[in-house]
């Protein structure tokens, strides 16, 4: 058992969790990103640490209307900063879009398993072309596949 205290990132803060996922100068960046996404998408959702660590959202019926959009970005950032846990360094917004498109693909090939494409489409399609925005020409051309081989 370690007896110290301080964030596995080596920033010298006390290591609480709140810290270690949210709270972190080298994880904050990324959860700065996760919410520029989100205004790219006119999603307004209160910086709140209770909503993407544990999906608690505002009551408002609005809110709650993007939550299928939101939870994957969530999820793919807390397994981004778990994939970096013990690294003196900050997350990358890379690594963390190839987990949403990682996501987005699980999801889009079990919604064709179950013909359920949809509701798989109205939840990414927005999703998916901020996503594209940010990566570079041949990664858009790697990902965009998949609207392409759904006919969307």
């Amino acid at each position: 058992k370690s007896e110290n205290s301080r964030c596995w990132r080596g920033c010298g803060e006390t290591g609480t969790l709140l810290h270690c996922w949210w709270e972190c100068k080298l994880v904050q960046p990324l959860w700065k990103t996760v919410w520029r996404f989100l205004r790219k998408l006119t999603i307004e959702l209160p910086y709140d640490p209770a909503i993407a660590l544990l999906g608690i959202y505002p009551r408002d019926t609005e809110m709650l209307r993007h939550r299928s959009t939101c939870t994957p970005m969530f999820i793919a950032a807390l397994s981004t900063i778990a994939k970096t846990w013990k690294e003196p360094k900050c997350p990358s917004t890379d690594e963390w879009i190839k987990k949403m498109w990682f996501i987005y693909t699980m999801e889009y090939y079990m919604a064709m398993r179950k013909n359920e494409i949809w509701p798989c489409v109205a939840t990414w399609m927005d999703l998916e072309g901020v996503m594209l925005s940010e990566i570079s020409q041949a990664e858009k051309d790697k990902y965009h596949m998949f609207a392409r081989i759904g006919g969307l």
